[in-house]
């Protein structure tokens, strides 16, 4: 019985000791060694193995106490764990090897070897050595076969161990006789393996041994060698093995195009679940192919082979113990063809380290490091640089930038008369005949930096238009700034923003949007000093760099600029006008970082911009100042358009009619007031445009109209009357796709009559582009809402308008109301526009009344509709619900408000 002190380690080499009895067996055949195994205790698990005649002369001289005295001295030591003694014999040598999984001792082996290299004192020993026995070995092998040993039994030990655990854990789970003996038959395997190492059979012979070994622990049906051709899609077939019953994948080996599954430098499985292209499926079923697994084997720093094992049989899966196990095997084999190189003895087809360097895909040469003579260059090398090697001038040209310490490494090399790059591999290493040598290996990766030099491109530029983009102009800026600085010179940035360039993109369409962009583009692009500076940021803006080197010439690029934008662009087979408005900043006087720069560019721009556009301004300390409180505003509007609308309130102004004595407020308008937390109260005038600007117009007009209609629908249903509320459309408004569905849902979702809403549409919007407007104006009439025309005289002043345009109400401007008592062609102007409307059934309101007087001219004038803080200031909804809705009417305010 075994104590509890032996550990599953030592009850493994009892329980399984037949098998460990048929795999000693195998070993000593194969190393020619006699063995057998000792217990933790030095009792015997196996008899000797090896030949039976010989071996009977081995014990006379391996005595019970040698092997006795051995033991104790590899069990009992701290330090060594192998032992290899003399005998009587010079060239019999006894070891000892003792496997231990951790402290605790599993069993002992005792191996015997007669040694054909022995060498020894003569005098030392009175017998002679053993020369005609079979079972003898070299010194060299003999320590591997210890290694090997030692190695395969703790890989046993450990996987029983990792069984036994497992068992432990969960008493159902049992390893099987039969995955054990695959354990033990891998190891043979990979032993036998192994011992390819040293042998000196030619290369192809090996190559076939072991993808047979490998096919057959696996029991799949076919192997196969290819060698690739790195410059071409073409392979040969080196050697194959099929089962008896199979047929060979390849009828032929030469000159066949590469399989689909050898394109990869890593392991690739190819498994009857792998999903796959109709075309590789059709290659496989050529080849009879139902699973593959395709393993690259290196030279140097290429693929020179690939090794194959396929299943043509039945339907296979790979699992990760068989694709490890095949790799384990293939270093192997990769490790014999290096080994091969390094001593330049490749036979058969490979019959020289020369034949191998010349099919790969790369230019190489050999230099002695001492003598500095060239000992090799490979067929490619030969061909692409004979003038170099005639000139005497490759060491020059491709390690004339090697670190001088340097063993090993690569860098990129530029050679300017062919006008080509390389990638340079260098190593030193010892050549096949031991001197050490530099190894260098030249790719030429022309292509390939062409290629990256056309994606960078690519990413630096916008594919619209053909400029540059906003990255490449951060990084161009960035250069620009560093040559303003070391030189003491200037730049400036100029940032442009075409003027309702979203109106000319929804009236036209976007396709000629698009082609007024690439003219603009072409446009500055043609202006000398900045012809390479020209970037767009995105949308309808640009900017223009103008270098150092250019600032000279800074006035007349910004006059070729104007230029530009003060002839009409031709599109749609019509002329149309396009202005810009730019910002201007200087570098490094107005900043020294990029970001810095765009961004005082861009408030700048925006100031131009909200200055009446088609203007130029450039970068101040006063705008400076402002760009503050500007950033405070777009993030309080966004914040305050996210958050549900919170800052913001619908203020009323009455819309009163005066027939006589007798005044009624028959409507309002409806005006949108911010009262923002940390601003204040905020103007329309300063809000409402940047609003527009950033996008957020649309919301802010919805909200208004619906809160509008809501309180329309209230006061109505209050006071019983039909009062109406008017809503302003900016252009933004006007153009969106789905502002007739806006509409529509803002009148049905608070239940009001359409024709208590009103829409107040400036004159300039209305016939900027008149064909679009009057489409969209007639299809909001056909819902029953009415169309005011605000500021009328503001602009075009065309009395045409009013009769083209479907309006019902015309808002005179309250510019001619101002010196209404003392202006002659104020009053003239009102009463024609009356005289016009009158005659187009079209009614009148003239705005911005302040004065008893101006009422009274007005009165006299026959106009009824007025509005103006004469009556009343915008109130919010509550004052204006308590003084209007419940009287109806209001008493005129008795001193001038001023806004």
């Amino acid at each position: 019985m075994l104590d509890k002190q032996q550990g599953v380690s030592t009850k493994f080499v009892f329980d399984h000791a037949e098998a460990l009895k048929k795999w000693q067996d195998r070993f000593c055949d194969m190393a020619g060694v006699f063995a057998c195994c000792l217990g933790n205790k030095g009792e015997r698990i196996t008899d000797f193995s090896g030949n039976t005649s010989e071996l009977e002369t081995v014990l006379k001289y391996v005595t019970d106490i040698r092997i006795h005295n051995i033991f104790i001295r590899v069990t009992e030591s701290q330090l060594e764990d192998q032992a290899v003694e003399i005998t009587d014999i010079p060239n019999l040598k006894l070891a000892a090897v003792a496997i231990k999984n951790g402290q605790t001792l599993a069993g002992v082996w005792i191996i015997c070897a007669v040694l054909q290299d022995a060498e020894y004192d003569h005098e030392f020993y009175h017998l002679d050595p053993i020369t005609d026995f079979h079972y003898q070995t070299t010194e060299n092998k003999f320590y591997k076969s210890l290694d090997l040993l030692r190695v395969s039994m703790l890989a046993l030990i450990q996987v029983e161990d990792l069984r036994n655990e497992e068992v432990q854990k969960n008493a159902s789970s049992q390893l099987s006789i039969k995955e054990m003996e695959d354990a033990f038959h891998r190891a043979e395997v990979t032993a036998e393996i192994v011992s390819l190492l040293d042998s000196d059979e030619d290369i192809n012979s090996i190559m076939l041994q072991i993808i047979t070994k490998v096919a057959g622990f696996l029991e799949i049906s076919n192997a196969f060698v290819v060698s690739v051709n790195n410059d071409n899609n073409f392979m040969d077939v080196v050697v194959q093995w099929n089962e008896i019953g199979s047929r060979p994948v390849f009828d032929r080996k030469e000159d066949l195009e590469r399989c689909w599954f050898m394109n990869s430098n890593k392991t690739f499985a190819v498994s009857a679940t792998t999903a796959m292209s109709a075309g590789e499926r059709e290659q496989l079923d050529n080849m009879g192919i139902k699973a593959v697994i395709a393993m690259p084997v290196l030279v140097g720093q290429v693929i020179g082979f690939y090794v194959c094992l396929s299943e043509n049989r039945n339907a296979k899966n790979w699992t990760i113990d068989e694709i490890k196990f095949i790799n384990d095997a293939i270093r192997i084999l990769q490790s014999i063809i290096v080994k091969r190189i390094q001593k330049n003895s490749l036979a058969s087809s490979f019959q020289s380290l020369e034949s191998i360097l010349d099919n790969v895909g790369s230019s190489i040469y050999v230099r002695d490091m001492k003598t500095n003579l060239l000992l090799f260059a490979n067929r490619s090398l030969r061909s692409y640089f004979t003038k170099e090697l005639q000139e005497g001038t490759l060491e020059d040209l491709f390690e004339g930038n090697v670190p001088a310490r340097s063993h090993s490494g690569m860098y990129e090399i530029y050679h300017e008369q062919r006008n080509r790059w390389y990638d340079l591999y260098y190593t030193h290493i010892n050549w096949v005949d031991g001197r050490l040598v530099s190894l260098c290996a030249i790719y030429d990766i022309t292509e390939k930096k062409l290629y990256q030099k056309r994606i960078e491109q690519q990413a630096y530029t916008d594919f619209l238009t053909g400029l540059y983009n906003r990255m490449c102009c951060e990084r161009d800026l960035a250069k620009y700034i560093d040559e303003a600085q070391q030189k003491g010179a200037k730049g400036a940035l100029l940032y442009l923003d075409l003027d309702d360039f979203k109106h000319i993109n929804d009236s036209l369409g976007h396709q000629y949007g698009d082609v007024l962009l690439q003219n603009v583009a072409s446009s500055l692009t043609s202006i000398a000093g900045i012809s390479d500076s020209c970037y767009r940021m995105g949308g309808d803006e640009f900017v223009v760099i103008v270098p150092p080197d250019s600032y000279y010439r800074m006035d007349n690029i910004l006059n070729e600029i104007r230029n530009v934008f003060s002839t009409p662009w031709y599109l749609k087979d019509d002329d149309y006008y396009c202005t810009m408005s730019m910002g201007i900043v200087e570098f490094p006087d107005n900043g020294e970082s990029v970001s810095e720069l765009i961004k005082r560019s861009d408030i700048v721009m925006y100031e131009a911009k909200k200055g009446g556009k088609n203007r130029i301004a450039r970068y101040s300390d006063s705008i400076g100042a402002s760009s503050t409180r500007r950033l405070d505003l777009e993030k309080g509007l966004k914040d305050g358009t996210y958050n549900n609308f919170k800052e913001f309130d619908v203020y009323y102004q009455p819309i009163m009619r005066v027939n006589g004595k007798k005044t009624e407020c028959i409507g309002a308008e409806a005006l949108l007031r911010w009262t923002n937390e940390k601003l204040g109260s905020v103007s329309p005038a300063e809000f409402i445009p940047l609003a527009d600007y950033m996008g957020l117009i649309a919301p802010l007009g919805d909200f208004v109209m619906q809160r509008a209609c809501e309180n329309c629908r209230r006061w109505n249903k209050a006071s019983g009357s039909n009062m109406f509320v008017t809503v302003n459309l900016t252009a933004s408004q006007l153009m969106q796709t789905d502002v007739l569905d806006m509409i529509r849902r803002s009148i049905e979702e608070n239940n009001i009559r359409p024709e208590n809403l009103k829409l107040e549409i400036t004159e300039s919007l209305a016939i900027n582009d008149l064909e679009r407007t009057e489409k969209t104006m007639l299809a909001i009439k056909d819902m029953g809402v009415g169309l005011v025309m605000d500021d009328f005289g503001e602009g075009y002043s065309s009395l045409n308008s009013i009769q083209v345009l479907p309006f019902e109400m015309v808002k005179i401007s309250q510019k001619f109301v101002y010196n209404l008592e003392e202006d002659g062609y104020a009053k003239a102007f009102v009463c024609a526009v009356r005289d016009v409307s009158a005659a187009l059934d079209t009614k009148i309101v003239v705005e911005g009344i302040e004065t008893q007087s101006q009422l009274d001219i007005l009165s006299k004038n026959g106009i009824e509709l007025i509005q103006g803080f004469y009556f009343d200031k915008a109130l919010p909804e509550a004052d204006f619900a308590d003084k209007y809705i419940k009287s109806g009417s209001a008493k005129p305010k008795k001193k001038k408000i001023k806004d």
